[in-house]
C-alpha cells in the first residue's frame, strides 16, 4: 500500500464503537491504580502485615507497568497490536483473581507485578487505536473522551473502592475488574482491527538485553526502597548488594543503550533540553501525587477512624476538580504560554497539600475533600501542558520512545515516592514519640494535671491502683497518636515543598509556542 493509502485507511467498525471497546481496558487500568489505596489498611490487617508493608500492592504494581512502556511499541508491531492488546487485558483480569484469591502478602505483591505489567500497555495502545480509527478532524473528540476516561477513572476508584471494602471485602476491589475486562476483550475481538502498516509491519529485533538491564535496575531499586524500614536500610547486606545491583544495572543500561543499533529506549532525547526538564517534572509529580493519595485514606483510617468509603469518598474530590477544570485548560492551551499553565498547577498543587497538612483530631472530611479539589484543578493545567512542552521541540520520530520514557518515569516516581513517604512516617513517628515521650514527667504539670483528671474519673470504676495504670496506659496511647500526627503533618509540608521547588523548574524550559496564538503574541 502507498503512504496515501495508509494515511486514509480507517476502521471497518464505528469508530465510537472502538472507542468503548478501548476505553474499556483503559478505564479498568487506570481505575486499579486507585482503587487499592482506600483498601491498604484492611489489606494489611487481613494478611497480617503493617500498613508500610501493604503500600508494596501499590508500589509493585506501578514498577512492573512501567518496565512494559517503552517494549510496548515493538510488542504491538511483532505480535499484533489488536492480538497483544487482547493478551494484555486476559493477563490483567487473570492476575485480578489471583490478587482477589490472594493468602498472603507475597503472592498478592506478586500477583500484582504481573498485572502491572499486563497492563502497562493499555494506555498507549488504546490511545494509538483511538487516534487512527478517527479522521483528523475528529481526533480532538477522540482525545477528549480518552482524557474524560482517565480522569473519570480516578474519581470512581476510591470511592468504589472504598464501597467494595467497607460492604464486601478488598478482595472485590480486584475481582471487579473480571467483568469489565471479559467485556473489554469481547468488544475488542469484535470492532477492533489492525491498520495495513500494522499488519505489514517487519519488526526488527528488540533490544532484551538492554530490556533485562531496565528491568534489574528498577526491581532491585524497588524491593529495596520497600523492605529497607524493615532491615533497618544499609545496615542488611542484602540492602548493600541490591543498591550495588541497582545502580550497576543502571550503569550497564545507559551504556549499551549509547551504543545499540536498535535500542530499547533512545537516551539522546534527553539531549533535547525541554524533554531532560519535563521529564524531570513528571518524575517529581508522580512523587506527590501518588503519595498524596495514598497518605490521606492511611491517615483518616488509621488516627480518625473512617470507613474505607468515607476516605475514598475524600480523595476522589482530586478527580472531580481534574473534570470540572478540563475544558478550561484546553482553551488556555491555545492562548497562554504552557509554562506558566505548568506553574500556577504547580502552586494550587503544593497550596492544596499545604492546607491539608493543617491536620488535628477534630477535623472533618471537608478538610480533606476541598483542598483536593484545588490539587486536582492544578493537576489538570500539569498534565497535558507539561507532555506538551516536554514533546514540543522533538521530531516525530522521537516522541513515541519519548513518550514511553516519560509515561515510565511518572510511574517509577510514585513508586519511589509511596516507598520513601511510608519509611518517612515510620520513621519521624518514632523520632516524634522519642521527642514528646521526654514531656511525660511528673515534673511536667501539664502531664500531671491530665493523669490526675483520667485517675479520678476511672478509679470509680476501677479502683486506686488500676485508675493508675488504666490511666497511663491512655496517656502513652494518646502519645503514640500524636506522634504519627506530627509525622503526616511534616509528610504532607514535604509534598508541598516539592511542588514548589518544581515551579524554580518548570522555566527551564524553552517556550513552546501554544497552537492557534500566532496573534495573541
Amino acid at each position: 500500500m502507498s503512504a496515501r493509502d495508509y494515511a486514509e485507511w480507517r476502521p471497518a467498525s464505528n469508530p465510537w464503537l472502538i472507542t468503548v471497546a478501548v476505553m474499556l481496558a483503559t478505564f479498568m487500568e487506570v481505575l486499579d491504580t486507585t482503587i487499592v489505596t482506600v483498601a491498604v489498611p484492611h489489606i494489611a490487617g487481613s494478611l497480617s502485615s503493617s500498613n508500610d508493608e501493604a503500600t508494596w500492592v501499590l508500589t509493585s504494581y506501578l514498577v512492573s507497568n512501567a518496565v512494559i512502556l517503552p517494549a510496548s511499541g515493538w510488542l504491538a508491531v511483532y505480535f499484533g497490536r489488536r492480538r497483544f492488546l487482547i493478551a494484555c487485558i486476559v493477563i490483567f483480569t487473570l492476575s485480578s483473581i489471583v490478587s482477589g484469591a490472594a493468602s498472603s502478602l507475597e503472592m498478592l505483591v506478586i500477583a500484582r507485578v504481573i498485572q502491572g505489567a499486563g497492563g502497562g500497555a493499555l494506555q498507549p495502545i488504546s490511545q494509538a487505536i483511538l487516534l487512527e480509527s478517527f479522521p483528523p478532524e475528529k481526533r480532538g473528540m477522540a482525545m477528549a473522551a480518552f482524557a474524560l476516561g482517565v480522569v473519570v477513572a480516578p474519581i470512581a476508584g476510591p470511592t468504589v473502592g472504598g464501597w467494595l471494602t467497607d460492604n464486601y471485602s478488598w478482595r472485590w476491589a480486584f475481582y471487579i475488574n473480571v467483568p469489565i475486562g471479559v467485556l473489554a476483550i469481547l468488544m475488542i475481538r469484535t470492532f477492533v482491527e489492525d491498520p495495513p502498516y500494522i499488519r505489514e509491519a517487519r519488526p526488527g529485533k528488540i533490544d532484551w538485553i538492554g530490556f533485562i538491564m531496565m528491568a534489574v535496575a528498577l526491581g532491585t531499586l524497588q524491593v529495596m526502597l520497600d523492605k529497607g524500614q524493615q532491615d533497618d536500610w544499609f545496615a542488611a547486606t542484602w540492602i548493600r548488594w541490591f543498591a550495588f545491583i541497582s545502580v550497576a544495572s543502571l550503569m550497564a543500561f545507559i551504556f549499551w543503550e549509547r551504543r545499540s543499533k536498535e535500542p530499547i529506549v533512545r537516551l539522546n532525547v534527553f539531549r533535547n533540553r525541554n524533554f531532560a526538564t519535563g521529564t524531570l517534572l513528571i518524575t517529581l509529580v508522580g512523587v506527590a501525587l501518588y503519595s498524596a493519595i495514598t497518605l490521606i485514606p492511611l491517615f483518616l483510617q488509621t488516627l480518625m477512624g473512617y470507613t474505607a468509603l468515607e476516605s475514598g469518598l475524600a480523595v476522589s474530590t482530586r478527580g472531580l476538580g481534574a473534570l470540572i477544570t478540563m475544558p478550561v485548560v484546553g482553551f488556555l492551551t491555545t492562548r497562554v504560554d504552557f509554562r506558566k499553565l505548568i506553574g500556577i498547577g504547580f502552586f494550587l498543587v503544593a497550596a492544596s497539600l499545604w492546607v491539608i497538612s493543617d491536620l488535628t483530631l477534630d477535623i472533618s472530611i471537608w478538610h480533606i475533600a476541598v483542598p483536593s479539589v484545588v490539587t486536582g484543578i492544578g493537576l489538570s493545567m500539569l498534565f497535558v501542558p507539561l507532555a506538551t512542552v516536554a514533546m514540543g521541540t522533538l521530531t516525530q520520530k522521537e516522541i513515541g520512545n519519548a513518550s514511553g520514557v516519560f509515561n515510565l518515569m511518572r510511574n517509577v516516581g510514585g513508586s519511589v515516592g509511596i516507598s520513601l513517604l511510608t519509611t518517612y512516617l515510620t520513621r519521624h513517628s518514632q523520632a516524634n514519640q522519642s521527642i514528646l515521650v521526654s514531656h511525660l514527667t511528673p515534673l511536667e504539670p501539664a502531664f500531671q494535671q491530665r493523669l490526675n483528671e483520667i485517675q479520678n474519673f476511672l478509679a470509680v470504676r476501677l479502683g486506686t491502683a488500676g485508675a493508675y495504670h488504666k490511666a497511663q496506659h491512655l496517656v502513652y496511647n494518646s502519645l503514640l497518636v500524636q506522634s504519627q500526627l506530627l509525622a503526616f503533618v511534616q509528610g504532607f509540608r514535604m509534598l508541598a515543598i516539592d511542588c514548589l521547588i518544581c515551579i524554580t523548574v518548570v522555566f527551564l524550559m524553552k517556550r513552546v509556542q501554544p497552537r492557534g496564538s500566532m496573534s495573541a503574541h
